[in-house]
């Protein structure tokens, strides 16, 4: 696995806007878009392109289009839908599925509660979402889901990260080809398995907390 931890002051200053516990919901939404959409640069990467012949106004050239079967970008629900607008941006031609997941509390383990996805995954090349990796559990699970529909090739983009949850995804995925993209790596997780010092649940401050 590949661990790619951002080093760009323009995340880093938008990082310390978000972790900020007085930043307004509709604040913490425009960040989290324009972060995945900086962290985007680093996940696509190694997406895959084909040569594609064109003409420009001046002469004739070679560049390169998005290969076939085209990119899958996985959110995991509800807080990964935040950053999925970041990186359609950037990949508009892109599908996209859906994976809902929610812990327990208790035991701080996934569950899988909706999913809208392919049933062959073979030969895609999958972006799975989530802003926080905490003890792993999670992720884990969403990347099992993918290889299990036939995916060899997964790249997980998460806004922060505990040493923790990174440990336990290197070992869960072994020798797989799994990139994990993080804009920033903290110091550790809490008795509640939340990450320190973090920004509280992702979720309910993108979007509230109903109730």
């Amino acid at each position: 696995m590949r661990v790619i931890v951002a080093d760009h002051p323009l995340i880093t200053h938008k990082l310390t806007m978000l972790r900020d516990k007085t930043t307004p919901s509709s604040t913490f939404r425009t960040l989290t878009d324009e972060l995945m959409t900086l962290l985007a640069y680093e996940a696509t990467r190694d997406v895959r392109v084909i040569p594609h012949r064109i003409e420009t106004p001046v002469a004739p050239t070679e560049g390169v289009v998005l290969a076939e079967p085209h990119p899958l970008i996985v959110p995991i629900l509800r807080a990964g839908l935040g950053m999925l607008d970041g990186l359609l941006r950037l990949m508009p031609s892109a599908e996209t599925g859906f994976l809902g997941m929610v812990r327990d509390e208790t035991t701080l383990q996934p569950s899988v509660y909706a999913e809208r996805l392919p049933a062959n995954l073979t030969g895609r090349q999958c972006y799975v979402l989530d802003p926080m990796l905490a003890t792993g559990g999670s992720l884990i699970a969403a990347i099992e889901f993918m290889f299990e529909r036939g995916a060899t090739d997964v790249t997980s983009v998460c806004l922060l990260g505990s040493p923790e949850g990174v440990a336990a995804v290197e070992k869960a995925v072994a020798d797989r080809d799994v990139t994990l993209v993080l804009g920033a790596l903290d110091e550790k997780l809490n008795e509640h398995g939340y990450i320190v010092p973090g920004l509280g649940d992702a979720g309910d401050r993108l979007y509230g907390v109903a109730g």
